[in-house]
């Protein structure tokens, strides 16, 4: 005889009521969840027997999807597990992310892959897809496990060595040939080794003036120029990580008015942050890429813009304090991004004019859901659909306090800045995670 289901999950999500929230941005609307879709909309959505939420003034979107998160176990759980990653992504907003292959040991086969895959499961914060390695402990000479990772459980369908670059040519275009057969993309850290030896920060005005090695921004640019180029050769997708110039955003322009199967995202940090900053010498501005101009930062908003960049990724990178708080040169590369990029994409885009809401959506959502081939997640709030959701008060405005984070890290470039929105509710299959502003 089977036993009475008493935990939450098992009884499922409750009946809740959004009342009265601008869908997109636009007209405010109720939004009836129930059974973990979205119900009704508008005039249909009843609250009786419902929990009610009053989103007066709110913005409703669906729940966002990050494509690039380190969520650095197994192997580093000093610096982030995956369930203070996750909550720390649904604080921020995040249904679903995705894990990057550069743990210990590294996501190089169907069973690293799958223990990562199932501790998202039992986090039950937001979806976990696990993204496989492109080559054998990131070394860069043998191809993974692709075809076994992607026939896993976890059913990986990105892969890439991100933190390191995929430099080999002739690999690069294995790679590309074999994850065409299932629809799988290859992301790349673009970063041309040999022009990066020792770089510390971005080769420009700055690093000569502080004796600093620079990083050329045609480290990123040509490998970006070869990949696109590979891809358009065998007929693949290629996916930009992290993309950080105004050379690389033209190159993705050029490469999409080919029709070639390029797709590229910008970290919030290089939205708003530049190189300005290292004159400080602090390691919390130490980053992979590196900060770049100001020229820079004005084309990567205007390449999201028009659509040549495809979505906003985190590149959310934790690391224990020792990591950071040393000297420059010793630090590690990397901020935390997770709670704080909607609010910096708001800042630098919404508040700017740059982008509407629903663009937002777009970018920060359905392009990522897409991309990662996610099927419940990145989809339009209407009946029927996945109560994947998240509710932001656009007019908050707060200082960003590290303290008070989910995640197990400290490590952000915002501490003690003042950024606009918050995120008050986020709903899982209509199951909310994030209750007024505080984890559930």
């Amino acid at each position: 005889m089977s036993q009475p289901k008493t935990s939450t999950e098992s009884q499922g999500p409750k009946r809740t009521l959004i009342r009265g929230a601008k869908i997109l941005g636009g007209q405010p609307q109720d939004v009836l969840l129930d059974g973990g879709i979205i119900a009704a909309t508008g005039p249909d959505a009843e609250a009786a027997g419902a929990t009610v939420i009053e989103s007066e003034g709110r913005i409703l979107l669906p729940g966002l999807v990050d494509l690039h998160t380190h969520l650095r176990e197994p192997g580093r759980e000093d610096s982030e597990t995956v369930l203070t990653g996750t909550k720390a992504a649904a604080v921020g907003g995040y249904t679903a992310v995705h894990a990057m292959a550069n743990t210990f040991p590294v996501a190089d086969t169907a069973g690293v892959v799958e223990q990562v895959y199932r501790l998202g499961r039992e986090s039950g914060y937001c979806d976990v897809q696990p993204v496989g390695a492109v080559t054998v402990g990131l070394g860069g000479e043998q191809l993974a496990e692709l075809g076994a990772m992607h026939e896993s459980a976890a059913g990986v369908r990105v892969f890439s060595d991100d933190g390191k670059c995929v430099h080999d040519a002739v690999i690069m275009r294995r790679a590309l040939e074999y994850v065409k057969a299932f629809d799988g993309v290859v992301a790349q850290h673009a970063q041309e080794p040999r022009l990066t030896e020792n770089a510390q920060m971005n080769e420009g005005v700055v690093s000569a003036e502080l004796g600093l090695a620079g990083w050329p921004a045609v480290a990123e640019e040509s490998i970006i120029a070869r990949d696109v180029l590979l891809a358009a050769h065998v007929g693949s997708r290629v996916h930009i990580c992290h993309l950080s110039t105004a050379g690389s955003v033209e190159i993705v322009r050029w490469a999409k008015s080919k029709g070639w199967k390029v797709t590229a995202e910008v970290a919030p940090h290089h939205l708003l942050l530049t190189d300005e900053l290292v004159r400080s010498y602090d390691p919390v501005y130490k980053v992979n890429p590196p900060l770049r101009t100001e020229a820079d930062v004005m084309a990567v908003r205007e390449g999201l813009a028009d659509g040549t960049i495809d979505c906003v990724a985190t590149d959310h990178a934790p690391h224990p304090q020792e990591d950071k708080d040393c000297e420059w040169a010793a630090a590690a590369m990397g901020m935390l991004g997770l709670e704080t990029a909607l609010s910096v994409v708001q800042h630098t885009m919404v508040d700017t004019g740059l982008l509407d809401w629903s663009q937002v959506a777009d970018r920060m959502s359905a392009r990522p859901a897409a991309i990662g081939r996610l099927s419940g997640q990145g989809r339009p709030i209407t009946a029927g659909e996945p109560a994947n959701l998240v509710l932001v008060d656009p007019d908050y405005r707060g200082t960003v306090n590290p303290a008070g984070f989910a995640s197990r890290s400290r490590n952000t470039p915002y501490a003690g800045r003042e950024l606009p929105g918050r995120v008050t509710h986020t709903f899982l299959r209509g199951r909310a995670t994030v209750a007024d502003g505080k984890l559930v």
